[in-house]
């Protein structure tokens, strides 16, 4: 019954799953600067994600008793599914914007798609390579996929896949769509994953078929649309509704993970 599965969906919303020995980790990137992420690590791990939210990608990120608190963006698909990948046995990286980009307008206007923005991000690669010594690969959800594809291009560090999910790939002036970047250049296993229904104007599902298109040079490309689930909030590009996969967040993840491994 759709009232169950909305039910299920608040329940997933208003009460996440326990943390697997979550940190909040801090690295000094640039003068001056530091990035912050939420690191979750599982008894015995196989690969690394790094988990971008979309949006401006101020997470906020501060600590309690040991334990990071989130304090923007709970609700959205990558954040709120986190502890899904630590059960597939991923090391999780959730990245908040860097603290030069702590404003209101956080990384939009241009900064994912910045030189800067890929430096911070090598970091958190290599420190995930050297404390787990396991691959490394990217996940985007809506804006995040224009930070994941900037780094894929740009990265020094090599990540080793590249995870792209509710894609931008309608340009406007918050930032760069996916498809106005050298998407010729990234030559690592790709996913574009998309909802059929998604009803956001900038991410809209063929999409995921145009990107693909143009990723010519990538190891692999797959793309795969899925349907079903619930939407709970009236803005279609909020991570409450088919833009995020709400209600069907077990099987994207669950397909997203066999993808990783059978690389």
């Amino acid at each position: 019954m759709k009232f169950q599965t909305i039910s299920l969906a608040l329940l997933l919303l208003l009460g996440p799953v326990v943390s697997l020995a979550a940190e909040l980790v801090t690295l000094q990137t640039r003068p001056g600067v530091e990035q912050r992420f939420i690191l979750i690590t599982p008894e015995k791990p196989i690969a690394s994600v790094i988990l971008f939210a979309g949006g401006k990608g101020v997470l906020d990120l501060s600590s309690a008793h040991g334990a990071p608190l989130i304090n923007w963006g709970k609700n959205n698909f990558l954040v709120r599914t986190r502890n899904m990948f630590v059960k597939h046995g991923f090391v999780v990286a959730v990245v908040d914007a860097p603290s030069d980009q702590q404003s209101s307008r956080g990384m939009l206007g241009g900064f994912r798609d910045s030189g800067e923005h890929v430096q911070d991000i090598d970091d958190v690669i290599n420190y995930l390579r050297k404390k787990t010594n396991t691959p490394v690969w990217l996940i985007g959800t809506s804006r995040g996929t224009e930070s994941v594809t900037n780094v894929a291009i740009n990265s020094e560090q090599n990540p080793s896949g590249l995870i792209l999910t509710s894609s931008m790939s309608v340009q406007n002036h918050k930032g760069t769509a996916v498809t106005e970047m050298d998407l010729e250049s990234i030559t690592i296993p790709t996913l574009v994953v998309a909802h059929t229904d998604d009803g956001c104007s900038k991410t809209p599902s063929e999409g995921a078929e145009e990107i693909a298109g143009m990723l010519s040079n990538a190891e692999k490309v797959e793309v795969k649309l899925f349907s079903g689930g619930d939407t709970l909030a009236s803005n279609p590009c909020k991570g409450t509704t088919y833009h995020g996969f709400l209600g069907i967040e077990v099987n994207v993840i669950d397909y997203i993970a066999d993808f990783i491994r059978g690389r």
